[in-house]
């Protein structure tokens, strides 16, 4: 099934789209280009590729056949233009913000984001005259206070990690297209499986598809999918020139690999952890509990207006603060205490030390990241293994 048809359903592009068995002597999986630069038929012909003027292979760090599929395979998953691969999520992240801002320009950013973003926007970016300013992004009056002359992009997670607070994606658009301001969502979470930012308003979205999209924590990848012009851009200027974060074409034949399987594993990732969140909000160690699908989430209906599943990521705090989580997490059998999400092994972290540990204390107060906060990435696992693993935990903790 080569070309552009997306008139088909997601799984059977996730699978099949832009490939063609015949088109490579019947290989059912497409091939590895495993190079980094590429013959030209002519000088003529090698002069125009660089120049732009011919579409063509000449440097892996620039493109690359089977990084190329994977890039026309998200966007159709995304219902974007076009896409782009790179080494990683914050590889994605930086290439992209590099190219949308420039000294003078100022960027509204959440109040709770990935650490590494945040340390990225506060410890890099930055310092090279970008003024970075953290908006309630559920407060649409709060956003358009913000907005300035000088803003040129607004950037956001939803839902974000690790608390889980959501942004209503389409009415902070249709704002932020009002003065010009490109739109850039963080879409890792969810995946294009669960929601899609693109088809709501977003200009931009970005992935770590090390996460949900590879689904088992053997890569790391990352990925931009969004109008071609600014994909474009985006490649020449933030990937090729300012951080050469490339994406290695055994990893993108992984990645494909993986995606795969995305609606299966979403499907499973979503119910499981619908459970668990279930049973840990009936649980009396549980102070408080944020996931997308309890009709007790403060953001309850736009999720379900926003999300097809409430996706497998749990945010909770017991009873006890940090020395009480701390006891939980240790107690853990089943789930790995671990960083990363989206794996098919279920995964528990503590973020105040661990993934926002970038933040200060006084940073994580302000924007909302609690110190005894526990995440549970919720994988694939036999649902009764999973809750007898949680029981223990809490009773060994309490």
């Amino acid at each position: 099934m080569s070309g552009s048809n997306n008139k088909t359903g997601f799984a059977t592009r996730a699978i099949h789209h832009g490939y063609d068995p015949l088109e490579h002597n019947g290989a059912l999986v497409p091939p590895v280009y495993q190079t980094a630069t590429f013959a030209f038929p002519t000088v003529e012909y090698g002069a125009a590729c660089f120049a732009g003027e011919q579409a063509g292979y000449f440097y892996s760090r620039i493109s690359n056949p089977t990084l190329a599929l994977l890039e026309q395979r998200m966007a159709s998953l995304e219902g974007g233009e076009a896409g782009l691969a790179l080494a990683s999520g914050m590889g994605a992240i930086t290439a992209t913000l590099w190219t949308l801002l420039r000294p003078g320009d100022e960027v509204l950013v959440g109040r709770t984001l990935y650490g590494c973003t945040f340390a990225f926007l506060h410890h890099g970016i930055g310092e090279f005259g970008v003024k970075v300013r953290h908006v309630d992004m559920s407060d649409l009056h709060a956003v358009a206070a913000a907005i300035s002359d000088k803003t040129r992009v607004i950037y956001f997670e939803t839902p974000a990690n690790p608390n889980m607070h959501m942004t209503d994606i389409g009415a902070v658009a249709k704002l932020a297209h009002a003065h010009d301001i490109s739109v850039v969502v963080d879409n890792t979470y969810c995946t294009p499986y669960l929601q899609r930012p693109l088809e709501l308003g977003a200009d931009l979205v970005v992935h770590s598809a090390t996460k949900y999209l590879s689904g088992h924590g053997d890569i790391t990848a990352g990925l931009v999918v969004g109008r071609k012009a600014l994909v474009d851009r985006i490649r020449l200027e933030g990937l090729k020139d300012m951080t050469g974060a490339v994406m290695s074409p055994h990893d993108a034949a992984l990645l494909m690999r993986g995606m795969k399987t995305l609606t299966l594993r979403m499907e499973r990732h979503c119910s499981n952890a619908q459970a668990i969140a279930e049973y840990l909000q009936q649980q009396p160690e549980v102070e408080l509990i944020n996931y997308p699908g309890l009709p007790g989430f403060a953001q309850y209906e736009l999720a379900q207006r926003q999300m097809r599943l409430p996706g497998g990521m749990i945010a909770f705090e017991l009873k006890g603060g940090i020395s009480a989580g701390r006891r939980f997490m240790n107690a853990l059998q089943l789930f790995s205490r671990a960083v990363s999400l989206g794996d098919a092994e279920s995964l528990a972290q503590h973020p105040a030390s661990m993934t926002h540990s970038s933040y200060t204390p006084e940073e994580r107060a302000q924007y909302g990241i609690s110190e005894g906060l526990v995440r549970l990435s919720v994988g694939l696992e036999d649902i009764d293994d999973l809750l007898a693993d949680i029981q223990q935990a809490l009773k060994a903790c309490a």
